[in-house]
């Protein structure tokens, strides 16, 4: 396992030239100074991998990369899906407001994405989350935190 410092999360495209180990992921800067050990549960992770490929994978794609063309409305009006493996926008949300489009669908006029809410369960959900974020480069997940700690109301801890 290799550990990774991010030197520069804040244009999500800088290198990095320092590693540091941690016996539980990858050590990680975020855009706020914040310095967070990257951990996501394996079990979690392969129970989320069975969920998105058994619900999820027609439409956002078998890797979670989305469909193509994402950013444009298609003929209805409505974006197609998204990728959600960190190369699309699904990182800009914090994991309730995720939850809440998985559960709930898209919102009117954006999307075609149903309401999972009657067929997946909560603990489904939360896997399926795991799963795709566990895709997601460090410095996307590292940009991500920073929004999931706004969302709770805290402040990142350098």
């Amino acid at each position: 396992m290799f550990v990774v410092v991010l030197c520069a999360a804040a244009g999500l495209t800088g290198g990095c030239d320092t590693e540091e180990f941690h016996p539980k992921g990858p050590t990680l800067e975020t855009q706020t100074g914040a310095r967070i050990v990257r951990m996501h549960d394996p079990e979690l992770v392969a129970r989320g991998r069975a969920v998105f490929a058994q619900h999820c994978a027609r439409c956002h794609g078998a890797q979670a990369e989305g469909a193509p063309d994402w950013r444009r409305r298609g003929p209805g009006g409505l974006y197609p899906p998204p990728p959600l493996d960190g190369s699309g926008h699904a990182w800009h949300h914090a994991s309730t407001q995720l939850k809440d489009i998985i559960r709930n669908g898209s919102p009117p006029g954006q999307g075609g994405m149903p309401a999972w809410k009657d067929k997946l369960s909560e603990e489904e959900i939360d896997a399926a989350v795991e799963w795709f974020q566990s895709l997601w480069p460090n410095a996307v997940y590292a940009a991500w935190w920073d929004t999931e700690q706004r969302s709770l109301g805290r402040r990142p801890v350098k």
